[in-house]
Parts: C-alpha cells; sequence; structure tokens
C-alpha cells in the first residue's frame, strides 16, 4: 500500500511541476507579447525601423538631395546594437529573447540584415558628389525597391510565418552578390 501511495505522490509531483512549466510557458509568452516580441519566435519587429528608416531616405532623395547627407549619416546596426541604442520598451527582453531564438531563425534574419546593410552601403557609395542628382535619385530609388522585399522576407522570419530550416537561412543571396545585381542595374 505504501508504494502505491508514493506512485501516487511522484505521479502528483510531476504533474505539478509539467504545470508549473507549462505556466511559466505561458507567462513568458505573455510577457514577450506584451512587449511586441513574436513569442513564437523570439524577434522582434523593431529591428525593421532601422532598415526602414534607410528605405525612407533613400525615397526622398529624388524628391529631396538632402537625404543624401542623412543616408551618408546611416550606420548599420546589429539586432543587438539596435536594441541597445534604442528607447524600446522592451529592449533588455528583446536582446535576451534573440540569444534564446532558434538559431536558424536568428541566422536568416542576420543574413537578410546583412544583404540590406551591403545594399544600402554599396549604394552610399556609389551616390558620390559627382554623381548627378537625377542618377542618384534613380539609384536610391532602384535600392528602395531591391531592399522592400528584403524587409517583408525579414518581417515574415520575425512573425514565423514562413519555415526556416538550416538550409533555407542559407538560401538567401550573399550580401555582395545583392549589391552587385543592384549596382550592375546603375
Amino acid at each position: 500500500m505504501q508504494y502505491q501511495d508514493c506512485a501516487i505522490d511522484v505521479q502528483a509531483d510531476e504533474a505539478d511541476a509539467l504545470l508549473a512549466r507549462s505556466f511559466a510557458t505561458a507567462m513568458a509568452g505573455l510577457e514577450l507579447a506584451d512587449a511586441n516580441i513574436n513569442p513564437q519566435t523570439g524577434l522582434a519587429t523593431d529591428y525593421l525601423n532601422h532598415f526602414n528608416e534607410a528605405i525612407m531616405l533613400l525615397e526622398m532623395v529624388g524628391e529631396c538631395p538632402d537625404c543624401l547627407a542623412d543616408i551618408r549619416r546611416w550606420q548599420p546596426m546589429s539586432y543587438r546594437e539596435h536594441f541597445l541604442e534604442s528607447h524600446f520598451r522592451g529592449r533588455d527582453l528583446a536582446i535576451a529573447a534573440y540569444a534564446g531564438a532558434d538559431p536558424a531563425a536568428r541566422a536568416c534574419l542576420d543574413n537578410l540584415a546583412s544583404s540590406m546593410t551591403t545594399v544600402i552601403e554599396a549604394t552610399r557609395a556609389t551616390m558620390t558628389a559627382d554623381l548627378p542628382a537625377q542618377a542618384a535619385a534613380d539609384l536610391a530609388a532602384r535600392a528602395a525597391r531591391w531592399l522592400k522585399p528584403l524587409i517583408a522576407r525579414a518581417g515574415a522570419v520575425i512573425n514565423g510565418d514562413i519555415e526556416i530550416s538550416a538550409t533555407s537561412a542559407s538560401d538567401i543571396d550573399a550580401p555582395q552578390a545583392s549589391a552587385d545585381r543592384l549596382m550592375q542595374l546603375a
């Protein structure tokens, strides 16, 4: 009889532990969601604001050539660097969640960010002082159009809208290849 009582107690303890882990997981998910971090992926779309700012500036070059100075001041930032510099209310949680995010999703997002950064930097380097204003505007507009699908794909990764595997993370064009194709069109 004592053996049965002990077995029942062990089963109850295991059930309690499972329930506690489930509750902790649910609470962590709510905390992430409250901080605008996708609980499924552990990633936050706020990082994309860094690239959206560059796209906005590139789109404005045609109407406001002074934006060239702003695009030249744009600095690349990693996910972690972005949140360390931001006023995002859940920035510490975003950094911690990123560290625990699926490595394939992180690699895919990092590769997309690297591609976007390379395109922006190559565009900036090409928009020198001796480049005619219309050519600079055309290049900037082309770069913005090139970046938008990359932003959309990064958003899909962050939101868990696409299935990521280790192989798909490496399927993204190498950053320099993306920039080279853009510059061939310039």
